[in-house]
């Protein structure tokens, strides 16, 4: 049957069934690549690419240079059942991969599989894939690359040759019928590049963090969900994680294992304090206070002890200032300095004892007694 396709409706999609390859340069071993075939089927236009193999991930990165060198995106796209497009093939509703769902709806087109078993449905990209081992297998066969990229510049040499050689029968190329007709019937390219969505469902622990085990790292979620089951959608850059259909948290992925990533504001009050807690902290509640604690958390924080172990000092000279009246704490701050002793327990018993309601009367000190005594004949 001779099908007529019109300019920018559909991309056919295949891989070669021979793979090409390079040598590593660290190895010296021979890697074998898979090769990604695509036209459009208006103008016969073709895109090769070299890739490591037919995994999701390489075939959504081939597909998405595919759309960049065409300069456009068609109304849809035409794969075969491979295991990287299609969960369960059938020859009426397919179930599509949950990724190359999400690259259509990002690029603003559709999937329309081939029927199973039966590749006359895209019989062009079949045609294509034979002109592929003659125009660009054939003279690349004696040449020998080290990485995959000077082995892909070289495959889109061939292919533009070949996309600028008059075909049979016509007076024009490939090339030429796509900038003529094609190209401008193609839908426009969405402005961000298309990241491959990754989804898990997690519990969120009782530390108010879900852990994603690809990365074996913990991301935070406000503490109001600790408990519920959220759903997690990550993409190479960025870790998106909802509940019932609603944002409630957005990170930037880190690989770093058993390592944490933690927002301040999912946090509780509580917990917001004691990371919050450092010298400028206690420093500054001493100084919103009075000068007196302002000098006695300063010289709390001049003693040589574990840091951890000043800031529950502080914690409970805090505590005291909460429940004393001001004017008596400030008087037992002073006399804790004059007396050089910087401790929660020793402020606590200046309190009890109620030490900050006697007045000291002031001593009138005497010189002491010695014999370096000038008399006023020392004078004369």
């Amino acid at each position: 049957m001779v099908l007529e396709h019109k300019p920018g409706d559909k991309l056919f999609i295949d891989y070669a069934g021979k793979p090409l390859s390079y040598i590593d340069r660290q190895t010296g071993e021979e890697v074998q690549v898979q090769v990604f075939v695509a036209c459009l089927p208006y103008s016969d236009y073709c895109f090769a690419l070299a890739v490591p193999s037919q995994k999701l991930e390489d075939f959504i990165h081939a597909l998405g240079c595919c759309l960049r060198e065409l300069g456009g995106v068609p109304q849809t796209l035409v794969p075969d059942n491979l295991k990287a497009a299609v969960i369960r093939a059938n020859a009426y509703e397919p179930d599509l991969n949950k990724a190359l769902e999400d690259f259509a709806n990002h690029y603003g087109t559709s999937v329309t599989l081939a029927r199973p078993r039966k590749p006359q449905d895209k019989s062009l990209v079949e045609n294509q894939v034979k002109l592929i081992y003659n125009r660009v297998y054939a003279k690349l066969r004696k040449l020998t690359f080290f990485d995959l990229p000077s082995l892909n510049k070289a495959i889109a040499q061939k292919v533009r040759e070949h996309n600028q050689t008059r075909m049979q029968q016509k007076d024009y190329c490939r090339e030429e019928k796509f900038l003529a007709d094609e190209k401008q019937a193609l839908q426009p390219l969405p402005q961000t590049t298309f990241e491959i969505k990754y989804y898990r469902e997690h519990k969120v622990a009782k530390n108010n963090h879900i852990y994603l085990g690809m990365d074996k790292h913990y991301y935070s979620v406000p503490y109001t969900y600790i408990g519920m089951k959220v759903k997690v959608i990550y993409t190479r850059s960025l870790v998106k994680i909802y509940h019932k259909s609603n944002l409630i948290a957005t990170h930037l992925r880190n690989t770093k294992k058993a390592g944490y990533t933690t927002r301040k504001e999912h946090l509780c009050s509580h917990h917001q304090y004691y990371k919050e807690r450092s010298p400028a902290y206690y420093l500054q509640r001493g100084y919103n206070h009075s000068e007196e604690r302002y000098r006695y958390l300063e010289a709390v924080f001049k003693q040589d002890k574990y840091p951890e172990q000043l800031y529950k000092t502080c914690d409970g000279i805090l505590n005291l200032s909460r429940k004393t009246n001001g004017e008596s704490f400030t008087k037992a701050c002073g006399i804790a300095l004059d007396h050089g002793k910087y401790s929660y327990r020793f402020l606590k018993q200046i309190l009890e004892n109620r030490m900050t309601e006697y007045q000291e009367e002031p001593q009138v000190k005497s010189l002491p007694t010695h014999g370096n005594i000038r008399g006023a004949s020392f004078y004369k």
